[in-house]
C-alpha cells in the first residue's frame, strides 16, 4: 500500500510541545493550505490540515516555527476514532510528519517575532564564491518543432 503526503502551508498557531507518559515528545499543530483554484470573483479558499510530529521532529517544529511560518511537511495520513464529550463517535484525520522543512525565509513568514534564522545555523555562505573569470552559463530558450529529428522506429529497439 502507498500512503505518502507532501504538503506546504502556514501555521495557524504556535505549535506546543507535549510529552507522553512514556517520555516521548509530541507536537500537534494545524496548517492552512491555499487551494489551487479560485472561482472568478471569489477569494481563494484554504484547507486547514492537522499535523502530528513525534520525537525530534516535534522538538524541531516547536523550536524554529511559530504562527504564520511557511512549513513543508512530508508524511502519511492517519485516522483515529474517538468519542466526544456527548458520547458521539468521531473520526480524526491527520498527517503524521516524517520530515519537516523550512519553506520560506524569515522575511516571508507572517508570524514575525524571533525567527529560526536567529538561532539556527546558516548555510547561505557554504558554497565557494565563483571566480569572475568564469563565463556565465548559457541561457536556454524555448525550442521549436524544427529542433527535433524524426527517429525511425520501424526496427527493433536496441535494448
Amino acid at each position: 500500500m502507498l500512503n505518502v503526503v507532501a504538503i506546504m502551508g502556514r501555521l495557524v498557531a504556535d505549535p506546543e510541545l507535549r510529552t507522553t507518559p512514556n517520555g516521548v515528545n509530541v507536537a500537534s499543530f494545524r496548517i492552512a493550505c491555499d487551494r489551487n483554484f479560485a472561482r472568478q470573483g471569489e477569494q481563494r479558499q484554504a484547507d486547514f490540515i492537522d499535523i502530528v510530529a513525534w520525537r525530534s521532529q516535534a522538538e524541531f517544529v516547536c523550536k524554529y516555527f511559530q504562527k504564520g511560518s511557511l512549513i513543508a511537511i512530508d508524511g502519511s495520513i492517519q485516522t483515529r476514532q474517538y468519542q466526544d464529550k456527548n458520547g458521539n463517535n468521531r473520526t480524526a484525520f491527520e498527517i503524521v510528519a516524517n520530515n519537516i522543512n523550512f519553506a520560506g525565509s524569515k522575511n516571508s513568514n507572517a508570524g514575525g517575532g524571533a525567527g529560526y534564522q536567529n538561532s539556527a545555523p546558516s548555510y547561505q555562505n557554504a558554497a565557494p564564491a565563483r571566480p569572475a573569470a568564469v563565463e556565465a552559463a548559457p541561457s536556454y530558450s524555448a525550442g521549436s518543432a524544427d529542433d527535433f529529428a524524426v527517429i525511425d522506429d520501424s526496427d527493433d529497439l536496441p535494448f
